[in-house]
């Protein structure tokens, strides 16, 4: 879980750049590189948290197998579900905000049973430990486009 705090603490240091692009890496812009992650992680511990443990049942499923032995998310490979797509562009303080309910789910995960699960739309039901290994690493994914679009210099920017 430390880990995973350590994360959002990484992307809490790019608010300050929320407005930056660069379109030879990505169309979007920090900020929404940063509300989607936030969306993503709020929306999947609120499912957690909602979830009957009871009901979890693991499933063989190869394209989770697939990520986790490369632990690489593919870049452009995968359409963002429109449930953790930002629909506006993100303020500062909707960024803010974002990130302190993100912080607050962290701390409330950590009470959860183990078997408590969300279902990704192309890895299944996923419970706790596996959930957090996803937040983790999509997560990671997100900060990896955030430094390229930071690297590289953008007369736009």
């Amino acid at each position: 879980m430390k880990k995973l705090q350590s994360i959002l603490d990484q992307l809490e240091s790019y608010i300050p750049n929320y407005e930056k692009t660069n379109p030879a890496v990505s169309n979007s812009t920090i900020g929404w590189q940063i509300d989607h992650s936030l969306l993503v992680i709020n929306s999947v511990i609120e499912q957690l948290k909602i979830s009957n443990p009871e009901n979890y049942k693991w499933r063989f499923n190869k394209y989770r197998v697939l990520i986790k032995i490369t632990n690489k998310i593919p870049r452009g490979k995968v359409r963002v579900p429109k449930s953790v797509t930002p629909i506006d562009i993100a303020t500062l303080e909707v960024l803010k905000s974002k990130l302190e309910v993100a912080k607050k789910n962290l701390i409330d995960m950590e009470s959860l049973p183990s078997k408590s699960y969300f279902t990704h739309p192309f890895f299944g039901d996923l419970k706790l430990k596996t959930t957090i290994w996803f937040l983790k690493l999509h997560t990671t994914h997100h900060l990896k486009i955030i430094t390229d679009i930071l690297k590289i210099k953008n007369p736009e920017t």
